[in-house]
């Protein structure tokens, strides 16, 4: 076929043919857009999502009660003094003075408000070697770890005069600046090392600078992009930092791999002989149409959060769907007009040592061996890789998941993790207690006192809590707080324990006959169980959404009922070996040391839903690149086994280039310090390694080799379908190998 012959049709070649013939309007429409989109989100402002936003149920609320009274409940502090051995208590001289410095030392900063004598308020404990000072931060919470230190250099100092005492300070603002101080940075160093990182890969991939750039600058000005967008979609869904760290995270994978598809094809086919502009139209109809395939699979699996009713995850969702769009609009639009204005330039910066990487022929000898093998005995590989992958899986059948506590999360490295388990001791769910949001049409009223004083009483006496039960009115807004340390402490399930019996029993039994008070309970253990029903609630609704429609996606984009289904089914094995890997590392500590997480016991609540929607979209990038580079082989006219070799073979290297950088862009959030954060690093790595290699290098090509024919089955029935698979671009015929006859392949 000549150079002028290359027809090519569907929307990712059109694009991409305007973007190529109006190369310098793409490029100014496409930085307008970016400009336009961060300046108009600056404007707008980024709304995050509010405490009564986060759940539905009790928690949401109580938020809600708290947000409508217009009250701000400050950030608590307290500070613990404990005897270190058991010859002083409470009530002896050294320890009285040591409590009335403490007071005396925080009150001096300005800083503080309501400081609360143990003596008074009752915190001591039942053995009188522990006691502890309270007191409010001034001004707003969510900034009070800013305005902390001096409070903490005032403990410390009491400290040092008080050898024979522990004197330490816990409580939200001094755990937040302790953790912005701990992993500020660390989180920074994930995010900004992410970039070099993808760079370095990109470059020993394509052996030039200027290509390596390419990649990396799509993503980074569709993240940037995105980040405008999410100020002015948070006035609709409010975000979060949380979102803004995910969205990062998806975008430079997705953006990076959409890329590194359309360059890599495009440098094939002008090392293959064909003139500049047929190379980019036919890159544009084939890898230009795989990216639109997956971009819109991604962003369907992304929506699947936008189910679950938890605003956090929702956030997460929207940002990371729009970060996929994005950077999939910018594939295959500016980057054609890049590729056009760069020419042969984009060879510039060529590396040292690095051989030329055209393309041209881009078999790679391992996957050659290894896919001769797996073509050559399809029912063996079959069953090892697909018991391989079971095997793996198989932990995950046994997996725990909960919030995580603040042992389990940073491990004893912080002095602030003990002091949390110290309290805890003595004073078992006091650094944690339930509050409970009592609001009445008169809170003096003497019916809502004696109830308050029942509910007190009942508390302690029901077992639920040991006391002591602190209650603070707020008169003018006829709202009550009543905080209840809980029995089980750090202990979850006790804990949680405890709070169903506040909420199943000492709540109807006293404020409950009262009409016209409400009193939901919040607090930490409460939304923990909030969120935990909310999520196991959501999981049926999220995973059928993403399965079924991932599964007419592939099923409109290939016109191959075969093909749907085995995508679908390579994918939830992928997902579940990612799972067993998760489980067998966090849970049982099988290699735990080796990541830095001994000692963790469970998967974070969050993690298996959230792990499913990402992996299930970004596994979708390689699915669909190489069934779509099968597929085009197979209707030029090869047989489908040489079509099956010559897919696998031909996109190893892009597949290997892309999974690398996905491996090292996740593995570096698997080296911070938060389990959370590990074991999501840790399972999207496995995970993508696990895809690119095993599921796509040796179980894809062996099921399809066993299917034959039928990967191409679609019951007429279906027909009336709309068609989605005529991007492709022809080719010259292939002359067909004997392994396989002639048969028309029905498009």
């Amino acid at each position: 076929m000549g150079n002028g012959d290359a027809r090519v049709r569907g929307l990712a070649a059109r694009a991409g043919g305007w973007s190529a013939r109006h190369r310098w309007a793409a490029v100014g429409i496409w930085v307008l857009f970016v400009v336009l989109a961060t300046v108009l989100g600056s404007a707008a402002g980024r709304v995050d999502v509010e405490d009564s936003e986060q759940l539905k149920g009790e928690t949401s609320t109580a938020a809600g009660i708290i947000e409508e009274a217009g009250i701000e409940e400050p950030a608590s502090e307290t500070v613990l003094v404990q005897a270190k051995d058991d010859g002083l208590t409470s009530t002896d001289t050294d320890f009285r003075s040591a409590v009335s410095a403490v007071m005396t030392a925080v009150e001096r900063t300005g800083e503080v408000t309501d400081v609360t004598s143990p003596y008074d308020s009752g915190t001591v404990s039942e053995d009188g070697r522990s006691a502890l000072v309270q007191f409010d931060v001034r001004g707003d919470p969510r900034t009070a770890g800013e305005r902390i230190e001096p409070v903490l250099e005032a403990v410390a100092d009491v400290q040092k005069e008080h050898d024979s005492l522990r004197i330490e300070e816990i409580g939200g603002a001094s755990m937040m600046k302790t953790f912005d101080d701990a992993f500020g940075d660390d989180f920074k160093k994930a995010e900004y090392s992410a970039v070099p990182v993808a760079l370095g890969i990109l470059l020993i991939a394509f052996g030039a600078l200027v290509a390596a750039l390419l990649p990396v600058a799509l993503a980074i000005t569709a993240i940037v992009a995105t980040m405008g967008l999410m100020g002015l979609v948070s006035h609709l869904q409010p975000m979060s930092d949380t979102a803004n760290s995910v969205m990062l995270l998806v975008g430079l994978a997705v953006g990076v791999d959409y890329c590194l598809f359309y360059l890599r094809r495009e440098r094939e086919e002008r090392a293959a002989g064909r003139d500049a502009r047929t190379a980019l139209r036919i890159a544009a109809a084939t890898s230009g149409r795989a990216i639109v395939v997956s971009g819109v699979t991604v962003c369907v699996a992304m929506a699947g959060m936008l189910f679950t009713g938890i605003a956090e995850f929702e956030a997460m969702g929207l940002a990371s769907l729009m970060v996929v769009a994005v950077a999939m609009v910018g594939s295959v639009t500016v980057l054609p007009a890049l590729l056009s204005l760069l020419g042969e330039r984009v060879e510039k910066g060529r590396v040292p040592f690095l051989r030329r990487r055209t393309g041209g022929r881009n078999d790679s000898r391992f996957w050659s061996a290894v896919l001769k093998r797996v073509l050559a005995r399809p029912v063996l590989s079959v069953v090892v890789a697909t018991g391989a992958l079971l095997a793996v899986a198989a932990p995950a059948l046994g997996m725990k998941t909960e919030n995580l506590t603040l042992d389990q999360e940073f491990g004893d490295s912080l002095p602030i993790v003990q002091t949390y388990n110290r309290v805890n001791e003595a004073f078992p769910g006091g650094s944690e207690p339930a509050e409970v949001v009592v609001k009445a049409d008169d809170i003096n009223a003497p019916e809502v006192k004696a109830a308050l004083a029942d509910f007190r009483e009942q508390a302690v006496g029901s077992g639920a809590s040991r006391g002591p039960v602190e209650i603070k009115l707020h008169d003018q807004q006829n709202l009550a707080f009543v905080y209840v340390p809980l029995v089980g402490g750090s202990d979850q399930d006790a804990a949680g324990a405890s709070l169903e019996k506040l909420r199943d029993e000492v709540r109807p039994a006293t404020l409950g006959k009262v009409d016209g008070v409400e009193a939901p309970i919040t607090g930490q253990v409460a939304g923990n169980k909030d969120f935990n029903d909310q999520l196991v609630g959501s999981v049926v609704p999220v995973f059928a959404f993403v399965v079924v429609f991932a599964f007419l996606l592939m099923l409109l984009s290939f016109r191959s009922l075969t093909i749907a289904v085995t995508s679908i089914a390579l994918n939830l094995l992928s997902v579940g070996a990612a799972y067993g890997i998760l489980v067998a590392v966090f849970q049982h500590g099988w290699g735990a040391s080796l990541v830095g997480a001994e000692g963790v016991g469970a998967i974070i609540t969050w993690l298996p839903l959230f792990l499913f929607v990402i992996l299930f979209g970004l596994s979708m990038d390689y699915h669909v690149f190489v069934v779509s580079r099968i597929r085009e082989a197979r209707t030029r006219g090869l047989g489908t086994r040489d079509a099956i070799r010559h897919g696998v073979v031909t996109t190893a290297g892009v597949v290997t280039s892309a999974a690398v950088i996905m491996v090292a862009v996740f593995a570096i959030f698997g080296t911070l310090s938060m389990q959370s954060m590990k074991q999501m690093g840790v399972g999207l790595a496995a995970a993508v390694l696990i895809d690119a290699t095993v599921i796509r290098g040796v179980l894809l090509p062996a099921v399809m080799a066993l299917l034959g024919e039928r990967n191409w089955y679609f019951p007429k029935w279906l027909h009336r379908l709309p068609d989605l698979t005529h991007d492709e671009a022809p080719a010259a015929a292939t002359p067909r190998t004997r392994d396989d006859e002639p048969e028309k392949v029905p498009v």
